[in-house]
């Protein structure tokens, strides 16, 4: 199966009309239904139910969306890397959400510069959510994400566990308790020990106000437009008069982990790995 292949049949699985995958392709439609229907022939399967008036994708297709997504960001991703490899100023792509490190990036680049693998780190700032997606292109080596996140073709390592608290307007009158329960806050779809659900919120916040930073989410906090939960070391960072941090003990914790991709064979990604998943008892015992 080429891979000429497979991004075509994914234009055409996103697009589901030939004509707007062959404009988005750059190619004209009849090469391209020729090319799917071989593709079907090749595979013994139908991938698209097709009438006079509309394209969808069969049960088979959808299955192939899924990993033929996967393949190209793969093979993408190898060729990415490969370039990098034989750069002559070879360095360790990070990706991280600005104040998403949960305050340990300084330790953690100190320590890994002493390792004899250390290779220069190059830090890449990524919107909400976009770290695992840079993994998987190819576009960074390693990256310090929040759980929950999507784990395909990635492993990773836990980096430390920290409280979340509720994130309201000081004049909310639940500003006025120093505790509040997930029930105070009737935060939609979040319930105790539940990351998605949080997550889900957050994602919804973000793409209904364009959020781009953390700065902006905050200020929609101030606002009353919303309240929130946030990683304890975030609110240490930001603290402003017009939020009240107050603590909610029924709340999910917010786990930090080191992300890589499964098939890296980098030693300097290894080296960052092991730094980051032990810097926190490293930190508390200088401490």
């Amino acid at each position: 199966m080429e891979s000429r292949s497979l991004r075509y049949f994914v234009a055409v699985a996103e697009e589901l009309n030939f004509a707007r995958a062959a404009e988005r392709l750059g190619i004209s439609a009849p090469p391209l239904s020729r090319a799917i229907r071989k593709l079907e022939a090749d595979l013994g399967v139908t991938l698209f139910e097709r009438t006079t008036h509309s394209v969808e994708l069969t049960p088979a297709g959808t299955v192939l969306l899924g990993e033929a997504r996967i393949a190209l960001d793969a093979l993408q991703a190898a060729g990415r890397r490969a370039q990098r490899a034989a750069a002559q100023d070879a360095k360790l792509v990070l990706a991280l959400k600005a104040d998403g490190d949960g305050g340990l990036l300084e330790p953690i680049l100190a320590r890994y510069a002493s390792e004899p693998a250390a290779l220069p780190v190059t830090l890449r700032l990524s919107g909400w959510g976009d770290q695992a997606r840079l993994l998987r292109q190819g576009e960074a080596d390693a990256a310090l994400i929040y759980e929950p996140f999507d784990h395909t073709g990635l492993d990773s390592e836990t980096v430390t566990v920290e409280r979340r608290l509720a994130a309201l307007p000081a004049t909310h009158p639940l500003a006025a308790r120093d505790h509040l329960t997930l029930a105070d806050l009737a935060i939609p779809g979040v319930e105790s020990g539940r990351l998605d659900g949080l997550a889900h919120y957050l994602d919804t916040v973000v793409e209904r106000h364009g959020i781009a930073d953390l700065p902006q989410l905050l200020t929609l906090v101030e606002l009353g437009e919303i309240v929130t939960l946030l990683p304890e070391s975030v609110t240490t960072r930001y603290p402003r008069p017009g939020l009240a941090y107050r603590e909610v003990p029924d709340a999910p914790p917010a786990t930090l982990s080191i992300a890589w991709p499964q098939q890296s064979c980098s030693t300097a990604t290894a080296a960052l790995v092991r730094v980051a998943a032990s810097v926190v008892a490293t930190v508390e015992a200088a401490a």
